[in-house]
């Protein structure tokens, strides 16, 4: 899942980037409105966190620009503006969602977590599951045939990817794009490897065979014997 961040205060930003990246997501910042309203244009987020007083463009203004677009990304406002007003504000220009500074990371983390399972209409809440294979996001933890297998963090954002998108090829490109931060580079291998230390943990011991490669377009969670 990735994340765009638009603050201008540098210590709460990479307190936000440190907090996601640890959580299994790929964070992109902004310091500015204008930046920001740039980056949400040119790539796609599964959800932005906005503060509202920005350099350039103020968070109201450019939300009401993203959604003058038609662009539905979820949308959480992150301020120090604590009045009714200012909440009910936000939410009319396009907010999902409005937490005021002081805040706790795991209530900003949930809300997060909260409005990507509606945008992407997940009925259970906590959980992900295909075949015999079952995640639950919230206590970070993956089993296959009720045997717990330990994941690092991006082998975590890998798999969460590819159930969320289950039976549908995704593209190297679109994984890089979702669960790491930065533009894919044709030259590079990490999403295979990523991949196939993937599959010795979720594959290697059981049946059927989840991932598969397909070739020239990308991989596909999904069960040939079903």
């Amino acid at each position: 899942m990735r994340i765009l961040v638009i603050e201008d205060d540098i210590k709460i930003s990479e307190f936000i980037q440190k907090g996601l990246k640890s959580s299994g997501f790929a964070v992109d910042q902004a310091q500015t409105g204008k930046t920001g309203l740039d980056m949400a244009f040119d790539n796609l987020y599964d959800a932005m966190i906005v503060d509202i007083m920005l350099p350039e463009m103020d968070g109201i203004t450019l939300i009401k620009n993203i959604r003058r677009e038609k662009n539905n990304t979820p949308i959480i406002i992150l301020s120090a503006r604590d009045r009714v007003d200012d909440r009910v504000g936000g939410l009319q220009a396009g907010a999902d969602d409005y937490l005021t500074k002081p805040f706790a990371f795991s209530e900003l983390l949930a809300r997060v977590q909260a409005l990507i399972r509606r945008a992407g209409n997940v009925i259970d809440p906590v959980k992900l599951s295909y075949a015999d294979l079952t995640m639950d996001i919230l206590k970070r933890r993956v089993t296959r045939k009720n045997e717990i297998i330990d994941l690092q963090p991006l082998e975590f954002s890998l798999l969460e990817y590819l159930l969320r998108n289950t039976k549908k090829v995704v593209s190297k490109t679109m994984i890089m794009e979702h669960v790491w931060n930065y533009n894919f580079d044709p030259m590079t291998n990490v999403v295979e490897a990523r991949i196939c230390r993937l599959r010795d943990k979720i594959d290697k011991d059981f049946e059927p065979k989840l991932i598969h490669t397909v070739r020239g377009a990308g991989y596909v969670l999904k069960n040939d014997e079903a």
